[in-house]
């Protein structure tokens, strides 16, 4: 029973490793100019560190350690491997202003983290306080897929520099970006729900690589629109209310 225990214990840490593993590969595949391999590579690991954490609460084997452990790999999977990525596809073509992207990118995952461990718990529950950095990582990824699979952008490398700057800007920001954690499953909108995630998922069976690309480009341009929104505008709006009231 205690062989068991201790077994069921491991099993999150194992899923946790191997997110590691992949991103460590991703960096390897990518060293060797192999850019498509090391994004599937970037969104196993991306699958891998949504099983950690699910497996640890089914299992009720949470633990301080097991967390610590998910940022480790985390920094490794979606800071390190992404950068890496960036930096042997387009950056190095930038110099020194390549290498610091690559940098800050790793950097500014890292105080992302550190930031939500030390806010776990106060921060708001329907939402993530600046870019998650699984989603700023998988979304690079993908635009340099979509780079180096079509020739039409070929060219436009300064548009992945500026996107690899503004998705590390957005980690660190304090724009806010909805989370599906708490979907409401009510009756009236599920049927809605349902259809649409059908829709989704059958674009991105078809054309996985460009549907996933747009879906968590919308994902990323509502919340800046959002934030922008209720930082000069509806605080406008409100003003104006209370004046004619």
């Amino acid at each position: 029973m205690n062989e068991k225990l201790k077994l069921i214990y491991i099993l999150p840490n194992l899923f946790t490793a191997a997110s590691i593993f992949l991103g460590v590969l991703s960096v390897l595949s990518s060293i060797k100019g192999d850019f498509s391999l090391a994004i599937i590579y970037i969104v196993l690991s991306l699958v891998f560190d949504g099983l950690d954490g699910r497996v640890a609460r089914l299992t009720n084997t949470t633990s301080k350690f097991g967390v610590e452990f998910d940022s480790l790999a985390d920094i490794v999977a979606f800071g390190v491997a992404p950068a890496m990525l960036f930096y042997f596809s387009v950056g190095q073509d930038f110099g020194r202003f390549g290498v610091l992207i690559t940098a800050l990118f790793v950097i500014f995952g890292g105080v992302r983290l550190a930031r939500f461990n030390v806010m776990s718990g106060a921060s708001e529950p329907n939402v993530f306080i600046g870019l998650p950095i699984p989603t700023a990582a998988v979304l690079l990824a993908l635009w340099i897929g979509l780079w180096d699979k079509y020739e039409i952008f070929k060219g436009y490398e300064y548009v992945l520099l500026a996107a690899a700057a503004v998705f590390s800007v957005l980690m660190v920001s304090n724009v806010r970006f909805p989370s599906f954690k708490k979907i409401n499953y009510e009756r009236a909108n599920f049927i809605r729900f349902l259809i649409s995630l059908l829709l989704i998922l059958s674009l991105i069976y078809i054309y996985p690589l460009e549907a996933s690309a747009v879906c968590l480009s919308l994902y990323v341009l509502y919340g800046i629109v959002r934030g922008v929104w209720a930082r000069f505008f509806a605080k406008h709006i409100n003003l104006k209310e209370s004046k004619v009231c």
